[in-house]
This record gives C-alpha cells, sequence and structure tokens, in this order.
C-alpha cells in the first residue's frame, strides 16, 4: 500500500478525519492572530526589533512565528508557558511541596497544571513591559499613546493573548492529535522556513550549492530522528503467579532506556545562559571592561562561544536526565511488580546497575546532542546564511523532529487500531502494534 492509500485511510476514519481538521483550524487560528497588531502600534512604522537571526531576539522571533518583530497580539506566544513549565519542574527536584504533588497522581497533576498557568500570567506580565520597553526603543515612531498608556496596555493585551494561545495548545490536547502545545512552537518554526530559504537561495545563487544543502540537510534530521528513537533495551524477568485458575507473570519484557532521555531540554537551558553575558553587555555600553568580557557571547559562529555552548549542554545534559530518570523508582516499581534483571539482584543492586548503564548511554547522547547544539554555527561558517543555518540543527530542528514523531506515532495508533497499514509499514515507529 503506498503512502497516498495512507494518507486517503485517515479521512476514511471519522474520528481522526476530525480531530486532524480540528488540529488544522487551531493552527490557522493561531497563525492569524500573530499578524494581528497590537493597539496602540502603528505597523507601518515599525523597523527591525529582534536583531540578527542568531540573536536573543531573533531566536524568539522564530519560535513565535515572526509576531514579534510584527507586533501581534501573541507575540509573546507559548514562551511564558514554557518557562513556567521547566521552574516548576525544576522545583519538583528540590521543593518538598511540589515533590508530594508528582506523587499524588491525577490530583496532583491538576494542581500542577493551574500553579502553571498562574506562573504563565505572572511571566508573561514581567515579559510584556520587557516587550513594550524594547519596541519603544527601536521604533518610537510606531508608538501612537504615551508611553504609560502602551505599557498599561502591552500588559493586558499579550498577557491575554499567550493566556489564549495557551488555551488553544490545549484544545489540542483534548480533543485534537498530539501535544498542542508542542505543535504551536512547531508551526511558528515552520512558517518562518520558507522566508530563511528564500533568502538563502538569493544569497547564494547556485543551484549545486542548495542541492548540497538540502542533502547536509536531510542528513542532519535523520540523525536528528535516530537520537530522538534511540533507546537501550535491559531486560527484565517477572515470576510467575498463580491467581486462582489463572498463571500471570513469567515472561520476559525491556525495560527501555532512552539515549537522549533529556530532550530538547538542556540545549534550552544553555541557551538561556548563553544569552545572559551579551544582556548584561547590552546594559553598561559604554563600560570597556564589561564589553571586553562579553564580547565573545554576541557572535554565535565563533569558536570560544561553540566551546562554551558546547560544554554546557553536556553538563545539562546529565542534570536533567538525573532529573527526568529515577533508578531507585524504577528499582522499586520492578520489586513491587515481581520482576527483576536476570543476573542482578533485587534493590540496590537493580539501582546500581540502571545507573551505570544510564550514564553509559547518556555520554554519547549528550555528545552528539551538543554537537547538535553548535552545528548552525559549523553551516554558517560554512557560508550558510545564519536563518536558514537556525534549521541545521539547535533547539529548532529537534523540536520539529520531536513533535513530528510524537503526532505521527498518535496517528499511527489511531490508523492501527482500526486495522489500516500505518505510515510507514516497514518501519518502527513506537505507535505501530504487530501482531
Amino acid at each position: 500500500m503506498g503512502l497516498i492509500d495512507n494518507f486517503r485511510n485517515i479521512f476514511k476514519i471519522e474520528d481522526l478525519r476530525n480531530r486532524i481538521l480540528y488540529v488544522v483550524g487551531i493552527l490557522l487560528v493561531y497563525r492569524i492572530g500573530s499578524y494581528v497588531t497590537m493597539p496602540g502600534v502603528d505597523a507601518s512604522m515599525l523597523t527591525a526589533q529582534t536583531g540578527d537571526a542568531s540573536s536573543l531576539l531573533g531566536l524568539f522571533d522564530m519560535f513565535v512565528g515572526g509576531a514579534f518583530s510584527r507586533a501581534g497580539v501573541f507575540a509573546l506566544g507559548i514562551m511564558p508557558y514554557i518557562t513556567a513549565a521547566i521552574i516548576i519542574q525544576l522545583m519538583g527536584a528540590a521543593v518538598p511541596y511540589f515533590q508530594k504533588l508528582q506523587r499524588e497522581g491525577e490530583e496532583g497533576r491538576r494542581k500542577i497544571n493551574r500553579l502553571t498557568r498562574y506562573g504563565t500570567v505572572g511571566i508573561t506580565a514581567v515579559q510584556a513591559i520587557g516587550f513594550a520597553i524594547n519596541l519603544m526603543a527601536t521604533s518610537p515612531n510606531a508608538i501612537v499613546v504615551s508611553n504609560t498608556a502602551f505599557i498599561l496596555t502591552s500588559i493586558i493585551v499579550l498577557t491575554a493573548g499567550t493566556a489564549f494561545v495557551m488555551w488553544l495548545g490545549e484544545r489540542i490536547t483534548d480533543r485534537g492529535i498530539g501535544n498542542g502545545i508542542s505543535l504551536l512552537i512547531m508551526i511558528g518554526i515552520i512558517a518562518v522556513l520558507p522566508t530563511n530559504f528564500m533568502n538563502e537561495i538569493t544569497t547564494t545563487n547556485n543551484a549545486i550549492i542548495i542541492i548540497i544543502e538540502l542533502a547536509g540537510l536531510a542528513l542532519v534530521i535523520a540523525s536528528c530522528v535516530l537520537l530522538t528513537q534511540g533507546t537501550r533495551k535491559i531486560p527484565v524477568q517477572y515470576a510467575k503467579r498463580v491467581v486462582g485458575r489463572k498463571v500471570y507473570g513469567g515472561t520476559t519484557q525491556y525495560l527501555p532506556l532512552r539515549v537522549n532521555a533529556a530532550g530538547v531540554m538542556p540545549i534550552i537551558f544553555a541557551q538561556s545562559i548563553m544569552f545572559i553575558p551579551s544582556t548584561v553587555g547590552t546594559f553598561f555600553p559604554e563600560n570597556e571592561t564589561v564589553q571586553w568580557m562579553t564580547a565573545w557571547s554576541i557572535d554565535f559562529t565563533g569558536l570560544t562561544y561553540s566551546i562554551v555552548f558546547f560544554i554546557i549542554c553536556v553538563f545539562f545534559t546529565f542534570f536533567y536526565t538525573a532529573i527526568a530518570v529515577n533508578p531507585r523508582e524504577m528499582a522499586d516499581t520492578m520489586k513491587r511488580q515481581g520482576g527483576f534483571i536476570p543476573g542482578v539482584r533485587p534493590g540496590k543492586q537493580t539501582v546500581e546497575f540502571i545507573d551505570n548503564i544510564l550514564t553509559r548511554i547518556t555520554l554519547p547522547g549528550s555528545v552528539f546532542l551538543s554537537f547538535v547544539a553548535i552545528l548552525p554555527a559549523i553551516v554558517a561558517n560554512m557560508g550558510v546564511t545564519p536563518g536558514f543555518a537556525l534549521f541545521y540543527g539547535g533547539t529548532s530542528l529537534l523540536i520539529i523532529v520531536g513533535v513530528a514523531l510524537d503526532t505521527l506515532q498518535q496517528v499511527e495508533s489511531h490508523l492501527m487500531m482500526r486495522h489500516y497499514d500505518g505510515f510507514m509499514k516497514s518501519g518502527k515507529i513506537k505507535g505501530r502494534r504487530r501482531a
């Protein structure tokens, strides 16, 4: 069965068809909203406020699909929600109250979601003030109201816009297909790809070089797919149990440990830290000492920047993996279910065994992830325009690959439940269940 037939099967399933059309409709609303200019702003007088594609604001603008540079009502997008979620997750590793919530099941998740929403509103309000000040400094002629009125308007409009985007993401998750928040970020990144690609074609003006660049991009995407899907399977044997007339257990299953259990979070953390020196430098433009100390952080294609970024990515990969994966909890769960790893005693030895394997697979995974993080700088030094170079690695590429695979797995599951072949008949997408 060909790929076209598999796409046709999607629209044969009413529930799946409605879910996909629902997602498309919400994404369309999100993209239209990114073009609606904030009140108090003359769009025709706006000047570039994002700077170079490699700058903090340029990267932020890419995540919101260009809404930041257009001063749209969705200028802050879903990023404040992501920031709040990261803060809550980190607090869950250090604050007893949040640790307790994580262990309370569904009720705890509802409380955590509520706190995340409150945190999103607070973070958005603070970022809205910074957005207004930045816009007044870069495009003073575009502001048609008083500065005080514009700051107050920005807080209200941008906070409402982010809350609405957050609601759209939750609607996609509940009634659509895939993770709504991740899809909104991905669609924002993909929205600026055509413009950056056309800019690359215009700048290069060489068909052979463009073909080589696209081939390299395809190779990098394939490598990121392998990194995202790579797992180390640990065999787990379950003892036989007799309950009434039925026998349970006695089978061998596998405990999958992901090579990249941290996902894209190490790059996000590392990138946030790398922007701190350049931000400090903007506060002291006349201080030669500060400018000299922060000069290396301005050029993302520089050697010093790449080395520091690489090391920080490796560190945060181990740090976030330690937070996300708990060998002791895995060993306790396995023991309660009557499972054991062949040749390893339950309890402390199982914890040490899982921890050793996790460390071994995390090391090469962290090195490869860090290489992907600095790959845009490498290709930019090879002549690729900075805007298009960002799609060769870093946060943008990993988000696109991860979200696309997750969405494809969910579509695959819907197809297989109704006895249709999935998209990748010979592939290993996790959504597939072979008989």
